[in-house]
């Protein structure tokens, strides 16, 4: 379950970051590989925070690692965190989102994903998303 308010009883594991990059409405979705945690479904770029990032140097990492692209933190927009709680972990998700000119050459790191696809939001959510990205993607599009 997401929420964005507090809920009660809530004890966060680790905190997450996302990024919605989007080009001509479109964003951009990974597709995991089976062995990875939500292996064979789609998600937007993202990760854990490490110990002593900030959410900001997190979401400019994870973006990079996973797709090569290399963003400004001027170029970023924060749009929210929500609180997550699956029955096995809790946790703090903040989602990030960029907007750009010109579709990049995404080069995947091959350990984690196997493809990607521009889609525009409606058409994203026909796909076997990571857990609650549907809601996250209604929250914004």
């Amino acid at each position: 379950m997401i929420y964005k308010k507090l809920p009660q009883k809530f004890q966060p594991r680790f905190e997450v970051v996302s990024c919605y990059i989007e080009h001509n409405n479109k964003i951009l979705l990974l597709h995991r590989h089976k062995n990875k945690s939500e292996g064979d479904k789609w998600g937007v770029p993202a990760g854990k925070i490490d110990s002593g990032e900030s959410e900001m140097e997190a979401v400019i990492r994870e973006i990079r690692e996973e797709t090569g692209q290399k963003f400004l933190s001027s170029e970023l927009k924060y749009l929210t965190k929500v609180y997550v709680k699956y029955p096995e972990y809790h946790f703090i998700y903040h989602m990030f989102h960029i907007k750009i000119d010109k579709q990049p050459k995404v080069r995947l790191s091959t350990e984690e994903h196997k493809t990607y696809k521009w889609l525009l939001p409606n058409e994203a959510l026909k796909l076997n998303l990571v857990r609650e990205l549907d809601r996250c993607i209604k929250m914004f599009y």
